[in-house]
């Protein structure tokens, strides 16, 4: 009896065992995070995203378990590195705006008009997107082309002729985009401020007077990444970064205070 009663407990058990084996990383990490259990969900989303695969659901709900672990800078890195991934993943865009609502810094903007768009155009869709929609008005520019040579009509040819032009400029531009959009999902020069507080300097090394120190930014600031320099008798930070942020204010910080996107 006490044996039939052990064999049944130890096959619950490897049913359990299977069972929770059978279920992905990310799926306990969903659990965690559904249980309010966010560090646990944080160390699970990590290790789905080292061992499955990078993907924009994960650092989006990286981001979610962050934002409740009141982590606001690796929050901001996440839905940033999400929306890297997949510029058109609306929830990480939209969380990624109400976190930065809600970070101590928030720089003005200092670009033109005209530069914010284009930005905005970038970051509205995948590369792989944008080369699509170039090809498409590619094919629209030969049939243009073809009016103007072929069409034996007056009015015809000038619609080829004028329309054309218009279709070579927005080709064009579209070509200019695709690339773009590839160097921002590619690139690492942009980077977020993960220390709760970093200080900007004049000059790489530590702020050894006020007429060293540039401003005090605080997690969440997303930087550019300008250049880098060596400073091994730092003790702190080995490295330091030459930064702009917003296109105004350049200046040094410690690497260590910063996570490249």
């Amino acid at each position: 009896m006490m044996m039939k009663k052990f064999a049944t407990i130890l096959l619950a058990a490897l049913s359990l065992t299977v069972s929770a084996s059978a279920l992905s990383t990310a799926q306990l990490a969903d659990s965690a995070y559904n249980k309010q259990n966010y560090r646990e969900a944080i160390e699970l989303y990590q290790q789905s995203i080292a061992t499955e695969g990078k993907s924009a659901v994960l650092y989006t709900n990286l981001g979610n378990a962050y934002f409740r672990n009141d982590n606001l800078g690796r929050a901001v890195l996440s839905y940033e590195r999400a929306l890297k991934l997949d510029p058109s993943d609306g929830d990480a865009r939209q969380n990624l705006a109400f976190v930065r609502s809600r970070i101590q810094d928030r720089p003005e903007d200092d670009s033109s008009f005209f530069s914010n768009m284009h930005r905005s155009v970038v970051a509205s869709a995948r590369p792989d997107t944008w080369a699509w929609i170039a090809f498409g008005v590619f094919v629209l520019l030969v049939g243009a082309a073809a009016l103007y040579i072929f069409s034996q009509n007056v009015a015809l040819r000038k619609t080829g002729f004028f329309g054309g032009l218009v279709l070579l400029f927005v080709f064009a531009y579209l070509l200019f985009v695709a690339f773009d959009s590839v160097d921002r999902a590619t690139g690492t020069s942009s980077a977020i401020v993960t220390a709760p507080s970093t200080q900007l300097t004049s000059a790489p090394r530590g702020a050894g007077s006020d007429s060293d120190k540039v401003v005090t930014i605080h997690e969440g600031t997303k930087v550019e990444i300008i250049d880098s320099v060596a400073t091994p008798d730092d003790p702190v930070s080995p490295v330091w970064y030459n930064v702009n942020i917003n296109h105004g204010t350049k200046a040094w910080l410690r690497a260590t205070d910063v996570e490249r996107i």
